[in-house]
């Protein structure tokens, strides 16, 4: 942890040492939502660009233990993952964790969801064994802090399913994806595009554990409720 931190703090002075001096009408507020936006747009570069001099002013701000520095690392760290710069995106994604541990406590919603985003990191590269305990820890948090029926919830139940499949284990990730789409039909209603992702999600189960008529028959309810958002 030693490297890591030292590592982490040596990209914190760096941004720190080529900044020039931040207006006052600029807001951290508006810095995240611009970078926000560019990654959206798959503006990457550009999006960086926001994201680093939102880092600044939170950290000018606020100092370094605040929410906002934490989740300035997190949106940095997303636009690194875009560009396939992972072990950027990875030391990004540790010292934002340590960060809300110590600010926030370690069963803090917000710890949850860096603990989801390092999670994705590992997923998207294949390594399920890591990304698992992330998920796994991430989930309870939720449970815990939120309630079992949050539509936050619902998301991490999506992830570790989704790291259930990745490694075959289908038996696992059905259950988990059936609540998922539970929570999401209760929380935003049965014609929801969130609810006719979790459809295909199960869908790709029911293909995958050789039962074609029930993933046949979901696939053409999420069709449905495409056609109707167009």
């Amino acid at each position: 942890m030693s490297k890591l931190i030292a590592a982490s703090i040596a990209i914190l002075l760096l941004l720190a040492s080529n900044a020039l001096a931040e207006t006052q009408d600029v807001t951290w507020e508006t810095l995240n939502a611009e970078a926000l936006s560019l990654y959206r747009q798959g503006e990457y570069q550009r999006g960086m660009e926001r994201a680093k001099k939102a880092l600044r002013v939170a950290e000018q701000t606020g100092g370094l233990y605040h929410p906002t520095v934490a989740l300035s690392m997190n949106n940095l760290a997303l636009l690194h993952k875009a560009q396939g710069q992972y072990e950027q995106a990875e030391r990004l994604y540790l010292f934002s964790l340590m960060l809300g541990e110590e600010a926030r406590g370690l069963d803090h919603p917000s710890v949850a969801t860096t603990l989801n985003n390092l999670g994705a990191l590992y997923n998207a590269q294949g390594w399920y064994a890591k990304a698992e305990p992330l998920y796994r820890r991430a989930l309870d948090i939720k449970e815990k802090a939120l309630g079992p029926d949050h539509l936050s919830v619902a998301l991490s139940l999506s992830n570790l399913a989704e790291c259930y499949c990745g490694q075959g284990r289908y038996d696992q990730a059905e259950p988990l994806h059936q609540r998922a789409l539970t929570i999401r039909e209760r929380t935003l209603g049965p014609g929801h595009p969130a609810v006719a992702w979790s459809l295909e999600a199960l869908a790709m189960v029911y293909q995958k554990t050789a039962r074609p008529d029930e993933a046949t028959a979901i696939r053409k309810r999420a069709a449905a409720i495409g056609a109707e958002q167009r």
